[in-house]
């Protein structure tokens, strides 16, 4: 789809390089330049995987949420696995879709002929047109985008959107709640939550979830709506959807809690290999206690660029900036 776009480039083996802690691939460019703390080897893609089977459970397998009945171009930040992008773009095989993220995931050989990966730092400008896409997503990506950088991130988002395009916005809070409020502050999942937010908010903001609202509002968007989902850790909800959903999520939060921790609990918080692995399975066996009914807050925001809707031209990408970086291509 890109070989006449002169803003990409094949990949640099920088952004394959990983480096090895406690037995897990991490992408070396990723953690020295503190853009991501996750692991990125077979593993990670496996929980990635299950995370994107509990999104679709939580929104009853909707990939898009805002009114577009014909997208012609979509952008997705922070596509990971892919899982998201291939399925929009088997739903929408005429509209163009781009997924973009630091780390050049492997993908699939069949993949659909409208989707393109591209690896890019989200933290520096984009290179994209203005005025481009019908819709941008953004999930899960309080873990990149660096602290001081989400105002621009928003800025950005809104410019490269089409006078009446959408963003939508999915982030996970990680501060572990309890619907009975049986977990205190002794209680291990408290001590890893507390703890994950600490490791990382140097370089993140752990909290940016509860305010992408606000943050879309400034930018500019109108017509902004935000909702607050509770995403049990395990299936000990009596709802039958929730149970469904809970059940699921389990072999994702059985995972996420020793992904997300290994690096910056150990290089931020200087804890030993073993006090993260002894806190890792007291959490795991507080998740799966019913009767703590623990959960996560996830919240979701949409809102649009104003202006109305035109019909879309065909423009080659480029950049209004005035640097030379380039986007690579997986």
């Amino acid at each position: 789809m890109n070989e006449g776009d002169s803003q990409t480039v094949p990949v640099d083996n920088t952004y394959r390089e990983l480096l090895t802690h406690n037995n897990r691939d991490f992408q070396r460019y990723a953690v020295e330049n503190g853009v991501y703390f996750a692991p990125v080897d077979d593993d990670e893609i496996d929980r990635l995987q299950y995370q994107h089977e509990v999104f679709n459970m939580i929104f009853e397998n909707r990939s898009i949420f805002p009114p577009i009945p014909r997208p012609r171009r979509i952008l997705e930040c922070g596509s990971g696995s892919g899982a998201w992008a291939m399925e929009v773009a088997e739903q929408y095989p005429e509209c163009e879709v781009i997924g973009i993220d630091i780390y050049p995931y492997p993908v699939p050989e069949d993949l659909p002929e409208n989707l393109d990966f591209q690896v890019d730092d989200l933290n520096s400008p984009s290179t994209f047109p203005s005025n481009y896409f019908d819709l941008v997503n953004s999930r899960m990506m309080a873990g990149g985008i660096h602290v001081n950088r989400w105002q621009n991130y928003m800025a950005d988002i809104l410019r490269v959107l089409r006078p009446g395009g959408w963003c939508q916005m999915v982030e996970v809070y990680f501060n572990v709640q309890s619907d009975n409020g049986t977990l205190t502050a002794n209680h291990a999942l408290q001590v890893w939550s507390q703890s994950y937010l600490s490791s990382i908010q140097r370089y993140k903001d752990p909290r940016v979830a509860l305010r992408l609202q606000t943050l879309m509002t400034q930018a500019g968007f109108v017509e902004v709506e935000s909702r607050l989902i509770t995403l049990p850790l395990s299936g000990w909800s009596t709802d039958p959807r929730d149970q469904a959903i809970g059940a699921a999520n389990r072999a994702n939060v059985q995972r996420l809690l020793s992904s997300l921790a290994i690096y910056p609990f150990a290089q931020a918080l200087g804890m030993s290999n073993t006090d993260i692995q002894l806190l890792v399975a007291q959490a795991r066996s507080e998740a799966d206690n019913p009767a703590f009914k623990a959960y996560f807050p996830v919240y979701v925001c949409i809102g649009r660029k104003p202006g109305s809707s035109r019909s879309h031209r065909h423009e080659p990408h480029r950049t209004h900036h005035s640097d030379s970086r380039k986007r690579a291509r997986r």
